[in-house]
């Protein structure tokens, strides 16, 4: 069904704000809506769910970045983001997009964010 694409990690300073975006030009618009969209970090050896919209329009997020991340997905465009906000040197990681349907789960590449002073 085709692998998404992550775009907009880099380096920030502790405190401010990225916007990482997650693109699925393969999919065809109606796998796009019925899938759930997640982004997942990997700073050792385990990848944690950090946000997570499902296809009927809730959203769910790890204790952890509650209150500083928002995933927002806009669906005619085929396209998932992850606002991060308040950013802290332990959010650096590598960000991942993945789009799940039943057991089925395509990974995207990674983008790399990190949080330094």
């Amino acid at each position: 069904q085709g692998q998404p694409v992550e775009s907009g990690g880099g380096l920030v300073q502790p405190g401010g704000s990225l916007r990482l975006s997650c693109a699925a030009p393969r999919i065809i618009l109606s796998v796009f809506r019925i899938s759930d969209w997640s982004w997942y970090r990997q700073a050792g050896k385990e990848r944690e769910l950090v946000a997570i919209s499902t296809s009927d329009g809730r959203t769910n997020y790890a204790d952890s970045v509650k209150g500083r991340f928002a995933i927002s997905r806009d669906n005619a465009r085929k396209k998932v983001y992850l606002q991060m906000n308040s950013l802290k040197p332990e959010d650096t990681a590598v960000y991942y997009c993945a789009r799940q349907e039943g057991s089925s789960i395509d990974w995207g590449q990674g983008t790399q964010v990190t949080v330094s002073s």
